[in-house]
């Protein structure tokens, strides 16, 4: 199955939960890909004693998970794109909605 998280938060343990999930589903076999909306885009530099937001990230991509990120939202927090989330636009969000057979968003 082609499931497509849309990720709206960077609350450690929502955004720890998602990742966690994302991980699950791709070692089950499923194709995952992740849109990091609003203030998830800071997802990668999030780190908690108990929920390791951005090492949760690190271990979904390393299991082959694709993760985009919301353009003007990096954007509007004076950041940039990264090789782990590399910048994209709201109609790669439409696509990976299209592409899906389920979408979850968190």
């Amino acid at each position: 199955m082609k499931l497509g998280i849309i990720l709206e938060t960077k609350e450690y343990e929502k955004a720890w939960n998602a990742f966690r999930f994302a991980t699950a589903s791709k070692k089950a076999g499923h194709e995952v890909k992740i849109f990091l909306m609003g203030e998830a885009v800071e997802c990668e530099n999030i780190t908690h004693e108990k929920f390791d937001v951005a090492g949760q990230l690190k271990i979904f991509v390393e299991s082959g998970g694709t993760i985009l990120a919301c353009g003007t939202c990096l954007k509007s927090r004076t950041m940039k794109a990264t090789e782990v989330c590399p910048m994209s636009m709201m109609i790669d969000c439409v696509k990976m909605v299209e592409w899906a057979d389920r979408v979850i968003s968190f």
